[in-house]
């Protein structure tokens, strides 16, 4: 088949973290998401979890190998040719799997070539391939130059990976932060945020408030945010459970572009939830809520592969009774809503 032109670009992207429902724990990471006719080449692949070579918390040195790497100016790391894509957001082992591709130079153009999933020395095109992806041409000048820029400058250009939390208990904030730096997000705990200064604020990407923060001191976080000449996104917490906190902060560090999401809406009633999805796509639904001896209740209602829309998934009302939370998770994307108890629309 031949390669016909497309455009390529690098847009930032991330990987959302959080603290899942059997108790294990996916990382969040920052990468550098390509960018083919305008459009998420990661999105083309359904159902994929993983994150390009790209990466923001790679050591510098081993990010110019990576970015010299798809210039073509070192060697194939896989035989063949072969270069990788996409790879584990845990790990990034050949061994859990990689979307790889050839990547070779003709005349002055850059051609991407056999898509494919491959989790060993050699990739198998007949039985793994990805043949409605590619090939692609790129053109030298366009290609060249969105990869040396990452070389120049700031290699994501995202918002820190800090939030600052704000609240009175202490013991609940502790686990949140705990929890948060183990997914890889820094977290700090203050009750007030005037005594911190101007260029600590600036190192934050949000910061969340638990829910028995009263409205003088909310206001006294958002002056001091101001004065420091940051604007950053306030979390109000939900509910004192730690995995729903985790998910509004993930959602809250999520500056990315709507249409580079794989989830855009969420809602829910006590019957039913209605998600919308962008590409095709894993979607696990989680139903949070306090039982009476405030103890948390945890239920996984849905878990399976969606096409893109809007779809309607049916919750037992026994599950999310009283006051529930509902957190959608995607791919790199997560969202959280709290459960109304009418009828759905």
């Amino acid at each position: 088949m031949a390669a016909e032109y497309a455009t390529f670009g690098l847009a930032p992207a991330m990987r959302a973290g959080g603290v899942l429902a059997d108790g294990d724990y996916q990382v969040h990471r920052d990468f550098m998401d390509f960018i083919v006719d305008g459009r998420s080449l990661l999105f083309r692949l359904s159902d994929l979890d993983a994150v390009s070579p790209l990466a923001s918390d790679v050591p510098p040195a081993i990010f110019t190998a990576q970015v010299r790497s798809l210039l073509l100016e070192t060697d194939a790391p896989l035989p063949g040719g072969r270069y990788v894509i996409y790879g584990c957001p845990e790990c990034a082992d050949l061994a859990c799997g990689a979307v790889t591709a050839v990547i070779l130079r003709d005349g002055d153009d850059f051609v991407w070539r056999d898509f494919a999933w491959q989790t060993g020395e050699r990739a198998d095109l007949e039985f793994n391939g990805y043949h409605g992806i590619g090939p692609y041409r790129f053109p030298g000048a366009e290609y060249r130059a969105a990869l040396a820029a990452l070389l120049d400058g700031d290699r994501t250009a995202r918002t820190p990976r800090r939030v600052l939390l704000i609240g009175a208990r202490v013991a609940l904030l502790a686990r949140l932060a705990a929890a948060l730096r183990t997914i890889g997000i820094g977290a700090d705990i203050t009750q007030d945020a005037g005594a911190v200064p101007a260029d600590e604020l600036r190192a934050y990407g949000a910061v969340a408030f638990g829910s028995a923060v009263g409205d003088e001191q909310r206001a006294a976080v958002r002056r001091a945010f101001a004065d420091a000449g940051v604007d950053v996104p306030h979390v109000d917490g939900l509910a004192p459970i730690v995995p729903l906190l985790v998910a509004q902060i993930e959602h809250a560090l999520d500056d990315g572009p709507a249409g580079r999401r794989r989830l855009t809406r969420l809602t829910a009633t006590g019957a039913a939830a209605d998600v919308e999805v962008t590409s095709p796509c894993r979607v696990r639904l989680t139903a949070y809520r306090l039982d009476r001896l405030h103890r948390t209740r945890t239920h996984e209602v849905f878990d399976g592969v969606l096409d893109p829309g809007v779809h309607r998934v049916a919750l037992d009302a026994g599950t999310v009774k009283g006051e529930s939370y509902l957190v959608a998770r995607a791919p790199g994307s997560v969202l959280v809503t709290a459960v109304t108890h009418g009828k759905p629309g």
